[in-house]
Formats: structure tokens, C-alpha cells, sequence
């Protein structure tokens, strides 16, 4: 929603300044000219980006709508969650998750955490390294690695979509160039006509880098940064975890293991020590 209103507020104010200005607006209405801005910046995407990046596109840009999953409420059920898997393993051993681990959508402990339920990367990644600490016998500092290694790969994921939409936002003011051009070409050819019908030829070539630039850094842009910053914050549960099952592998108690997740959540999402205690208290019992 605050996507479409930051564009409503930005083309309104363009526009609207230009109308109140005493500007025609009927005057950048130019079909053709977005036809050969669109197009090419649509071809040039398309050449510019396999096929994953192009999936990874179609999939980021209904996000764009979605309100942040990563809020106060999801991390105090993934510290819940993990506080419940470690004290269960700290009283009854690492094989007492075994069935949690391997069937999470059967798991009494995994069930009661629908918003962890709803993010199947999330679960995969708490049950792996689970699974791993059960199975062998790795060393701590090789999970800390891994567990770096595997959000990196995520994050570069992530990127792609990202990458390519800024791209897209880079070439546009180009295109806009390309298509005032062939529209000064179209009016260099039609010198013969009556001085009035050149001047909406040279206006409609100018409207093509006035809408370059504009869907550069008006629309394209901002999409980008937005998804940039949606990236930044999917990433945040997964230090969370981390955090604490590095804490935990080094012979913290699952209260202090869970602390030090909680201090690695973003300030605006992060719950307050005596937030995350009156969680934990019913849990304990």
C-alpha cells in the first residue's frame, strides 16, 4: 500500500505542479514515446538476466505490497521456539528433538509457532543445523561458518532481483535519451510542416527524457531500495537463530542463548528484555 501511495504522491506532484504551472497535461501524453522507453528497457532486461533472475524478479514484486513479515511479534516466537527445542535438549539430550527436527509440521513444539510455520526457509534452516549438531560431531567454530556461508548464499539470492531492477532504474534515463532522439529525427523530417505542428514534434522528443528520468528515479529506483531494505530485514531471523544456536554450543543456558539472539534483532523490531522474560516464564513451566 505504501508503495502505490509514494507513487500517487510523487506523479500527482509532478504533474499536478506542472498542470497548476499552467503546463498542458495532454501535452505528455505520448503513447509512442513510452512504447520505446518500456520496450527497450523491457528488451535490455530480458537480454541482460538469465532465467533465475527474471523468476527471482517475478517473484520479489508482489512483496512489494506485503506489509514486513519481520516483525515484534515473529521474533519473540522464534526466541520462544528456540528457547523450547534448546531446554528440551538441555534436559532430556540432543536425540530428544530427533522427531521435532525431522517432522516439523507434526511437531507439538513447532505447531504452537504459526508465524515460523508460515516461512518454510526458516524452519529448513532451524531444523538443518539441529539436525547437524544431532548426527555429528562438528566443531563450533565449522557451524559459526557455515551458518555465515548459508545466509550469505541467501542474501546473494536475494540480490538478484535487486540487481536487476537497478539496472532497469540505471538504463531508463537512457532510453529517455534514445527516444527524445528519434523523436528529433521524426521532426527534422518534417520540416515542412506549419511551425505550430513542429512545436508538439519537439515537445512530444522532450517528453521522452522527461519520462526517462522520471520512472528512473520516481518509480524503478525506489522499487529497488525498498526491496534492498526488505532483504536487509529477512536476513535478521536468520542471525537470530544463529546467534543463539552458536550461544547454545558453547554452554549457554537456552535463557542466555536466547539473549544473546535477542540482541542481535534490529532496535525497531527487538523485544525488550522484560518482554521476552514474560514469554519465557510460562514456557520454563
Amino acid at each position: 500500500m505504501a508503495v502505490i501511495v509514494g507513487i500517487v504522491i510523487a506523479l500527482g506532484a509532478i504533474f499536478g505542479g506542472f498542470a497548476l504551472d499552467g503546463g498542458h497535461l495532454a501535452a505528455l501524453f505520448q503513447p509512442y514515446e513510452l512504447l520505446m522507453i518500456g520496450g527497450g528497457a523491457v528488451g535490455a532486461f530480458v537480454i541482460g538476466n538469465d532465467a533465475k533472475s527474471r523468476q527471482a524478479v517475478i517473484d520479489a514484486l508482489p512483496t512489494l505490497f506485503q506489509s514486513a513479515r519481520q516483525t515484534r511479534a515473529l521474533y519473540l516466537d522464534l526466541m520462544t521456539l528456540m528457547f523450547e527445542l534448546l531446554t528440551k535438549v538441555r534436559k532430556e539430550g540432543l536425540m530428544a528433538v530427533e522427531d521435532d527436527v525431522d517432522n516439523p509440521l507434526a511437531s507439538p513444539i513447532f505447531v504452537k509457532y504459526p508465524l515460523i510455520m508460515a516461512d518454510p526457509h526458516l524452519i529448513e534452516f532451524i531444523t538443518d543445523y539441529l539436525r547437524l549438531i544431532i548426527t555429528g560431531n562438528i566443531d563450533v567454530y565449522q557451524i559459526d561458518n557455515l551458518m555465515d556461508n548459508e545466509i550469505e548464499v541467501h542474501h546473494q539470492d536475494g540480490q538478484l532481483a535487486i540487481i536487476a531492477i537497478n539496472k532497469v532504474a540505471e538504463a531508463l534515463p537512457a532510453f529517455g535519451i534514445v527516444a527524445a532522439v528519434m523523436g528529433v529525427v521524426h521532426t527534422m523530417a518534417s520540416v515542412g510542416l506549419p511551425p505550430a505542428e513542429l512545436g508538439n514534434l519537439v515537445a512530444a522528443a522532450l517528453v521522452g527524457t522527461f519520462l526517462g528520468i522520471l520512472l528512473a528515479y520516481g518509480v524503478v529506483g525506489p522499487i529497488a531500495s525498498l526491496l534492498e531494505r526488505k532483504l536487509q530485514e529477512s536476513t535478521g531471523v536468520f542471525q537470530c537463530v544463529k546467534a543463539t544456536i552458536i550461544a547454545s554450543l558453547n554452554g549457554y543456558a537456552p535463557s542466555l542463548a536466547v539473549e544473546f539472539g535477542r540482541k542481535v534483532i534490529s532496535a525497531k523490531q527487538r523485544p525488550s528484555f522484560a518482554e521476552l522474560e514474560s514469554i519465557l516464564r510460562p514456557a520454563r513451566k
